[in-house]
């Protein structure tokens, strides 16, 4: 009769040059941020995606927890799609879980290049085989040890216990749930781009009937317009990094940084949507979301939209939410965009 709730699961979005940390409550359909905290990294933390500071990256978690307030006590984290390998393959409808298991791990070696003591491995059911209803189709990931066990090292070190480490395109893609409602037939049958422009990385990820059909990653970011501004105006970096988000610059930062940032952007959207279709079988995309935190740049989702003529906007997954009263709305709405990440893992609390 008295179903204890499952404990909380914190989304935990470790980048290149912050980790973003978000906690979801859910009361029937409804969503409630409970807490949330960003907070920068050590210069050269994250290399490529790749932790190179294991000792900072989880100091910064422990400054996260402290900061947003949350008692929760386990996260869930991801690894970058560069960093794992994917594959689709059939099997039997018949075979039950457990030897499913048994016979992905006797053949995983034809599909990953890598000794089998040295990955991750797990797999999830996607369902029937369009072309064979004997067959179940499923999907295979894996990624080298190395890649988990130095992220659940740093969770371990901010005082978390990580519960679940995940593929970051599959956390856009859940977060993608909270806002199909703000696309064309709620996404239903349509082809979506989601563009996350963060620090030093563009990735983007195409969903078709709300199922990721294509991930790629570019190196661009908006690290770049803090170095421009840098150089520009004789600031150290993290000065830079402060004027860009609070403003108080030069008069001719506009036209003579700024402008030239964002016709960079939309070349970089321009190009990850060229790769897209001509190393696939679409030739459109019927919707643009941008995410990351170079998305809230003012104007840049007109820009796109003008250039792709396609209808671009912005991420926020929190539309529909309720929020804490020790949140700021507007601080929040801010950061809504470069949260995609962590609101995807926090989400899976509620698997």
């Amino acid at each position: 009769m008295f179903k204890r709730k499952p404990p909380a699961i914190l989304g935990l979005d470790i980048s290149t040059t912050a980790v973003k940390l978000l906690e979801l409550s859910r009361s029937g359909d409804q969503y409630r941020v409970e807490s949330y905290s960003v907070e920068p990294l050590p210069p050269n933390s994250i290399v490529e995606k790749s932790i190179a500071d294991v000792e900072g990256v989880g100091d910064a978690i422990k400054r996260a927890v402290k900061r947003s307030g949350t008692k929760a006590k386990f996260a869930a984290a991801a690894v970058a799609g560069s960093a794992v390998i994917t594959k689709v393959i059939s099997m039997p409808a018949s075979i039950s879980e457990d030897e499913m298991e048994g016979q992905i791990e006797l053949e995983a070696d034809q599909y990953i290049p890598f000794p089998l003591d040295e990955v991750n491995l797990d797999f999830e059911t996607i369902g029937r085989s369009i072309d064979d209803p004997e067959k179940i189709e499923v999907l295979l990931a894996a990624s080298r040890s190395e890649n988990v066990d130095v992220r659940v090292d740093a969770i371990d070190i901010g005082g978390l216990t990580a519960k679940i480490i995940d593929i970051e395109a599959y956390a856009i893609e859940n977060a993608f749930s909270l806002i199909r409602e703000q696309m064309p037939d709620h996404g239903l049958d349509k082809t979506i781009a989601i563009v996350d422009i963060g620090a030093t990385m563009t990735t983007m990820s195409v969903l078709h009937d709300l199922k990721t059909v294509y991930t790629r990653e570019q190196t661009f970011g908006g690290k770049q317009l803090t170095e421009d501004i840098q150089r520009r105006y004789g600031l150290s970096y993290e000065e830079a990094g402060m004027a860009k988000r609070q403003g108080g610059l030069p008069d001719d930062y506009q036209m003579e940084v700024l402008e030239p940032f964002k016709r960079m952007m939309v070349q970089q959207v321009s190009r990850a949507l060229q790769f897209f279709y001509s190393s696939s079988q679409y030739s459109s995309v019927d919707q643009i979301v941008l995410a990351g935190g170079s998305s809230s740049i003012e104007g840049i989702a007109e820009l796109i939209e003008e250039q792709e003529g396609v209808p671009t906007t912005i991420a926020n997954p929190f539309a529909n939410m309720s929020i804490s009263s020790n949140i700021k709305a507007q601080v929040l709405a801010n950061d809504a965009p470069a949260l995609m990440i962590a609101c995807g893992l926090a989400l899976r609390s509620y698997d």
